[in-house]
């Protein structure tokens, strides 16, 4: 027999079934671990002139814009009322700064009154040296309160020089704390078998209103003295410059200053003085940075709990070199808060 000969099929001369779409699919999709090729549309970057302005529009960077917090507790709070200001900043640049309200006071109170009795039982050295150490932290951030003094309107040389002057002052009063017995106590002489005592000490929980026009000088040199004394503060920034006093809050978070020792609040001192001075919990008050319209009202308030009251002397305005040299080191703003003890004990028992 004869070999039967193969018939060639030529492809397409039979009719194949149709594919499945899942099986299409699967055939057209790229191998594990292979990428498919770009399309021509896909590998062109910009493939229109509208797309080339969205794409230039997004490659420009949008400003992170500074976002202050309140500071109480050690902790960095949103204000209670979710109220903020906008801060200009020369060069057309702005920050947002939180607008403390009443209930962001009696919170800042609270948690003051809480921490007087720890920090006034330390030993004076060491809150001096607690002192010391945030002068160290702010040398180190002295480039941030540079740049906030400069944005509050400060040039290039005097924002340096009020950054070096303010490092310093905190190391003047930090120098202070374990000299205060000696300095202002002593053995007092009586006609009678005692011994007799004097020895400072702290008033308690004190608000500090910050000068206007010194606003990082001034704000330490206040809050220096009240610290150095052993009390603890509640310090109402300036209104007008309030970054030196935010930049201050994040130094003291790092520092070695017991949370609730300083709280500081940012907002309207028009709001918030009526309200901080009848707080019968507070018992002192350094209106130094006080306006003049609201200052009879301040020492009013003050007086209806008898707490003290010091104020800028007769004479002397908030001006920016108030605090300067030997006008800011000055020991009574340690004593104006200062409670002078005195001790009998008798002689032989």
């Amino acid at each position: 027999m004869g070999k039967k000969k193969s018939k060639r099929i030529e492809r397409g001369s039979i009719p194949l079934p149709p594919v499945s779409p899942l099986i299409a699919a699967l055939e057209a999709a790229p191998a594990p671990g292979r990428r498919s090729e770009p399309t021509v549309a896909e590998a062109s970057p910009i493939t229109s002139t509208k797309t080339a302005r969205s794409v230039a529009t997004s490659d420009a960077r949008i400003e992170v814009r500074r976002t202050a917090k309140l500071y109480i507790g050690g902790a960095f709070p949103r204000s209670e009322s979710g109220r903020t200001d906008t801060l200009r900043i020369p060069g057309g640049s702005s920050a947002n700064i939180a607008r403390a309200s009443r209930k962001d006071l009696r919170e800042a109170v609270r948690v003051a009154r809480g921490a007087a009795e720890p920090w006034a039982g330390r030993s004076a050295m060491l809150r001096g040296q607690i002192l010391y150490r945030v002068a160290e932290l702010m040398e180190g951030r002295a480039a941030q309160f540079e740049a906030d003094l400069i944005a509050c309107g400060r040039g290039r040389r005097a924002a340096a020089q009020e950054v070096t002057d303010a490092i310093d002052r905190f190391v003047w009063f930090a120098g202070w704390t374990d000299k205060l017995a000696s300095v202002l106590g002593g053995t007092n002489p009586v006609a009678s078998s005692h011994f007799v005592f004097t020895i400072p000490e702290p008033t308690g929980v004190v608000a500090i209103l910050a000068p206007e026009a010194s606003p990082l000088l001034g704000l330490v040199t206040r809050l220096g003295g009240v610290l150095a004394g052993g009390n603890v503060a509640i310090l109402l920034a300036s209104e007008s410059a309030p970054l030196p006093a935010v930049t201050l809050a994040e130094t003291l978070a790092v520092s070695d200053v017991p949370a609730g020792v300083v709280s500081i609040l940012t907002g309207r001192r028009d709001e918030l003085i009526s309200h901080l001075v009848r707080h019968a919990d507070i018992d002192g008050f350094d209106l130094w940075g006080c306006p003049d319209s609201l200052l009879v009202e301040a020492e009013r308030g003050a007086a209806e709990h008898v707490a003290r009251v010091a104020r800028r002397p007769r004479g002397v305005d908030d001006d920016a070199s108030a605090h300067d040299g030997a006008r800011g080191e000055r020991i009574d703003g340690i004593t104006a808060f200062l409670e002078m003890k005195t001790i009998w004990h008798p002689v032989g028992s």
